[in-house]
């Protein structure tokens, strides 16, 4: 179990061992901005049917990407912001939905037209993505409709099931902290829906209104 758990620091002095555990079809705990995930390469079925099954997840529920770079964005979706309001929310404590490119695996989520993007604000998921250079499959560290997660114990019963657990210590504290990223609709041009309030909820919604000048679907 030792080798399994790698300190953050651990983690960036091992990219290629980690992607080399990601390409055999691998699954990873990971720390990010807001919540611990799981994680796999999008384009890898096995990986993403073994996510699944780990949480317990419904298959109708779509999985997030994780990206390295904002200008990443267009390479998988049809992205309706400018660079400039894309920089203003990335990274940080969002999940932004566009349509979907054709570009994107057909392996993930291939009953849905959109596609939720992340660049977490943690300096380890930034370089793991840039290293693989291509999406990463991301959802929460738990079972599906449990509590999320703030420290590697709290999912302590999925460790048997991973490949590898990346600890990057307890995140934040309190039920706020649990509510993972703010996912935001962006398909409709001009303007934003919220589909799930997250732990920085007033800050993203100021952003959107006043940087990104868009108008509110409700």
């Amino acid at each position: 179990m030792e080798n399994k758990i790698l300190t953050v620091e651990e983690a960036l002095n091992n990219l290629p061992r980690i992607k080399t555990v990601l390409q055999a079809g691998g699954v990873i705990a990971v720390p990010t901005d807001t919540i611990y995930g799981v994680a796999c390469l999008a384009c890898n079925k096995e990986s993403l049917d073994r996510i699944y099954k780990i949480k317990g997840r419904n298959l109708s529920k779509p999985l997030a990407i994780s990206v390295g770079k904002s200008e990443d964005l267009e390479k998988w979706s049809h992205v309706n912001l400018d660079l400039k309001s894309l920089n203003a929310l990335l990274p940080g404590p969002v999940t932004l939905v566009f349509d979907r490119k054709s570009t994107l695996p057909a392996e993930l989520n291939p009953n849905t037209k959109s596609i939720g993007i992340r660049i977490p604000n943690n300096k380890f998921m930034i370089e793991l993505a840039q290293f693989c250079n291509e999406p990463i499959a991301l959802t929460s560290a738990n079972i599906s409709n449990e509590p999320s997660s703030l420290s590697i114990n709290e999912f302590e019963t999925l460790w048997k099931d991973l490949d590898l657990i990346v600890d990057g210590g307890q995140l934040s504290s309190g039920e706020v902290a649990k509510a993972g990223s703010t996912v935001i609709d962006l398909t409709k041009e001009g303007t934003y829906q919220i589909i799930r309030n997250g732990s920085h909820y007033d800050n993203v919604v100021k952003i959107l209104d006043e940087t990104c000048k868009l108008t509110r679907r409700f």
